[in-house]
């Protein structure tokens, strides 16, 4: 059998520079090649076979791992916010080329998963269906901005209604800024449209997996969410269990534990006085999936239903709002995992668990 080659790859919009190295940190090869399919090809089947590659997690990282992925042994994406090797010394593509490899060798980097497979339509709806959302909400940001700025009370959501914008236009006397509040209103008019015609072939395109149907069993968990919790995680099985779910959702607690052991009689045990520091919760996560989890407990917490009693049912024990909240969100992870790893139905019995 061939010995492994460790190949890092830094990747830009021209060129990739490539390192390949061997079993003992030897430089096989470096080369700068231009960022395209038919090169990068050429040069990694060079190589032959028995070829570990990483690159690190940016906007050309699923179009490579599927290009390599035929012609290669194993593939990491690696986290960039993890490599903290990449900092020290001189910063050139060459030298972060040799240092992926080298930490690719030693196992020391952090994986980013791109394992599913049959999921990239409804990866690419979602993304859209989201950054639609995101700039309709700016959209209606920046026109309460206008009125506000002016004096002018705008709450509630009649001020975006097309039968009282006359009304609400009168009420700017510039003439600049009624204009510019205009210009805003045709882009909130577009982007509502487009945000229809977005929901509804993410919609179309979820109903094609299975597990769309067990997750909207979930209260708070619609076919919106339902399609976008598929779309983040592909599989829940990425998650041996609950608590790796959170630290991927940011609703996981980061602490500093010090001084944890102690010798008594010669052994040691667990110190009695050890220094903890909470941190808060974590802060390298995936913020979609948290705001997916964070808004179906705001949902929850209103609606009536077991979530809400559970949620009650923390406030009575003396817990703030906001980490009422934060439990429920917890719980609704929690059980969204195990419904969809077992692929059971919802039970409320599950509620009242203890899953958070």
């Amino acid at each position: 059998m061939a010995k492994p080659k460790y190949l890092g790859m830094d990747v830009h919009k021209d060129t990739i520079s490539v390192a390949a190295i061997d079993s003992t940190g030897k430089l096989i090869t470096e080369a700068v090649l231009e960022t395209k399919a038919e090169a990068i090809l050429s040069f990694v089947n060079g190589l032959r076979r028995n070829i570990h590659i990483t690159f690190e997690e940016a906007t050309w990282a699923t179009w490579l791992y599927e290009l390599l992925q035929p012609h290669a042994e194993e593939i990491v994406v690696c986290n960039p916010r993890m490599n903290a090797l990449l900092t020290y010394g001189n910063k050139a593509d060459q030298s972060d080329a040799r240092k992926l490899a080298e930490l690719l060798r030693g196992n020391f980097l952090k994986p980013v998963y791109h394992g599913g497979t049959g999921m990239q339509a409804l990866k690419e709806l979602t993304r859209s269906y989201n950054a639609i959302s995101k700039d309709l909400v700016r959209v209606m940001t920046r026109l309460k901005a206008i009125y506000r700025s002016r004096g002018i009370s705008c709450a509630g959501t009649r001020v975006y209604r097309k039968r009282y914008r006359e009304e609400w236009l009168a009420k700017i006397l510039e003439p600049g800024a009624r204009r510019r509040a205009e210009h805003y209103y045709q882009q909130l008019d577009a982007l509502t449209q487009l945000r229809l015609e977005a929901r509804h072939d993410l919609l179309n395109e979820s109903r094609k997996h299975s597990a769309t149907e067990l997750l909207c069993q979930i209260p708070c968990i619609g076919p919106i969410r339902a399609a976008q919790l598929i779309a983040l995680i592909q599989t829940p099985h990425r998650f041996r269990t609950k608590r790796q779910l959170w630290t991927y959702s940011g609703l996981a607690v980061d602490s500093d534990d010090s001084a944890q052991y102690c010798f008594v009689n010669g052994r040691a045990q667990l110190s009695p006085k050890k220094l903890r520091r909470v941190r808060g919760l974590n802060r390298n996560f995936n913020h979609d999936l948290k705001d997916i989890f964070k808004g179906a407990a705001v949902m929850a917490s209103i609606t009536a239903g077991p979530f809400r009693d559970f949620y009650q049912a923390q406030l009575a024990r003396g817990r703030r709002p906001a980490i009422a909240r934060l439990t429920l969100a917890r719980k609704i992870a929690a059980i969204t995992l195990v419904v969809w790893k077992k692929g059971v139905k919802f039970d409320a019995q599950q509620v009242a668990q203890k899953a958070a």
